[in-house]
């Protein structure tokens, strides 16, 4: 699609885009938010250990499962008609969240929230390369970087704020509740704003596909979110040994039915361009900074004592950085291209070592009252603002725009299946050297080695980003697919 063929089809592009962009909004939010509410909602509904867990999980688990078939059910049936859905399914279910009479009702919540959740989540994504022209899609994917970037951070000092305010005394309800009205808002916006983007040439969904895709992801993300939790039982590793298996039918049924002219849910056509693995698989090593929150908000409330809003508020520096750097980001890109994103996960990586290394070289147990703790918190933000656009261009500009909700539900879906990995192994790692009765010295030795692991994921993915960099992606536009027409 030529520029002037965008600015005919989509005059209203941006006003379309800042809608679609609630829905990258609310999804991480409400994955963050949770986490410093979970002693409200024990002590209110009685949840056991197992119970709290699952608050968290079974949104997590759904969620990561349910990303690619989202992405591709909007390339399918139209992408404002899946986003509208998917929100308005996502207000009922925080209604129910925010309503829960008993642990089990808040996670069946929480459960549906995941599922619409990415019903909604991936058409912004998607829509950046079916809507807007090549000038414009980094500066769309520059603000899809800053809206992603402040969920995640906004949902730690929030969460603790509206608890903390205790709002028409609703206490933890406040947290899902708030998105009713957000939500609904939203709706009356997107109904008359939106306009249709899909395929040009749609077909049935491959519902075979979906079933396989969504079992091998629950079969490889349930165990790897449940499976420390409940000290590694023997389902958590048969369910992980069979992954490989289903895996192999999944892409075999891929390939068949796309030598039959059919449709499939993931086309091998697609996922062959040039680089596309390399970029999921930065991607992959990008998102461990997600377990830093986890771990950062673990070491501050149980070896510093900080309240759960005093530790949302120390990430506000990095949430200034996350901000500001996908904002940044254009400038950047016009100076050092496709470089972006390694210089910008080599900036988090230098953050994070910095800050093991403050931390190691204070007092155990003592919050380093240091200026330089705030420039590093802001270096690593701003590292990981600057690296998010670059990188999602890296992945999504190198396929036609046909397959734009596929590869936004892969590249969401990697995204989450490296928040299970990193909580799970570099989680298990935490926990393995803190142990069960931790002082503040075991917690301190832990995160420090937890960020070092951390930090060197992010340099490994900044040298294969440089690969990539090296190699430009074959323009989407003029793909020989015969489906690549608008």
């Amino acid at each position: 699609m030529t520029e002037p063929d965008v600015a005919a089809l989509h005059p209203r592009r941006w006003a379309m885009f800042a809608v679609l962009l609630v829905g990258a909004f609310l999804p991480p939010l409400d994955f963050f938010i949770v986490n410093v509410a979970l002693p409200s909602i024990q002590q209110d509904l009685g949840a056991s250990s197992s119970a709290e867990q699952l608050v968290i999980s079974s949104y997590a688990a759904l969620y990561a499962v349910t990303l690619i078939t989202g992405g591709r059910l909007g390339d399918l049936f139209g992408r404002e008609r899946m986003f509208v859905v998917g929100l308005l399914g996502f207000a009922l279910a925080s209604m129910l969240c925010g309503l829960a009479w008993s642990p089990w009702a808040l996670v069946s919540g929480r459960a549906l929230q995941g599922l619409t959740a990415a019903v909604m989540a991936p058409q912004a994504l998607a829509s950046v390369q079916a809507i807007f022209s090549e000038k414009e899609k980094h500066l769309a994917l520059s603000l899809y970087g800053a809206v992603f970037g402040l969920a995640s951070v906004v949902g730690q000092a929030l969460g603790g704020v509206l608890i903390s305010l205790d709002v028409f005394g609703l206490g933890w309800r406040a947290i899902f509740l708030v998105n009713l009205p957000v939500a609904f808002l939203v709706i009356a916006f997107a109904i008359p704003l939106l306009r249709a983007t899909r395929a040009r040439d749609p077909r049935n969904l491959d519902l075979v596909g979906t079933a396989l895709s969504m079992v091998t992801l629950a079969a490889l993300i349930v165990p790897l979110i449940e499976g420390r939790e409940a000290g590694w039982p023997l389902w958590a590793w048969l369910s992980l040994a069979v992954v490989p298996t289903l895996a192999g039918a999944f892409w075999r049924h891929q390939g068949t039915l796309a030598r039959a002219g059919g449709f499939p849910l993931l086309d091998p056509r697609a996922l062959g361009a040039p680089g596309l693995a390399r970029g999921l698989t930065v991607a992959l090593l990008f998102y461990t900074i997600s377990t830093f929150f986890l771990l950062f908000s673990v070491y501050l409330q149980q070896a510093v004592h900080t309240s759960a809003l005093d530790a949302g508020l120390v990430f506000l520096p990095y949430g200034l950085g996350y901000l500001l750097g996908p904002l940044i980001s254009p400038a950047f890109r016009r100076l050092l291209g496709s470089f972006v994103t390694p210089l910008g996960m080599s900036l988090e990586a230098i953050g994070l070592y910095g800050i093991a290394w403050l931390i190691g070289a204070m007092t155990p147990g003592v919050l380093p009252d240091h200026p330089w703790l705030v420039v590093l918190l802001f270096l690593t933000g701003f590292g990981q603002g600057l690296a998010t656009p670059g990188l999602m261009h890296m992945v999504i500009g190198r396929v036609p725009p046909d397959f734009s909700g596929m590869i936004a539900g892969v590249t969401s879906s990697t995204l989450q299946v490296s928040v299970a990995l990193s909580v799970a192994v570099i989680g298990g790692v935490f926990h393995a050297l803190s142990g069960e009765r931790a002082d503040a010295g075991q917690l301190a030795h832990a995160f420090v080695v937890a960020l070092l692991v951390i930090a060197t994921s992010q340099l490994i993915g900044a040298g294969l980003g440089l690969t990539i960099a090296r190699q430009p992606a074959s323009d989407p536009a003029h793909s020989s697919h015969p489906n690549n027409r608008r």
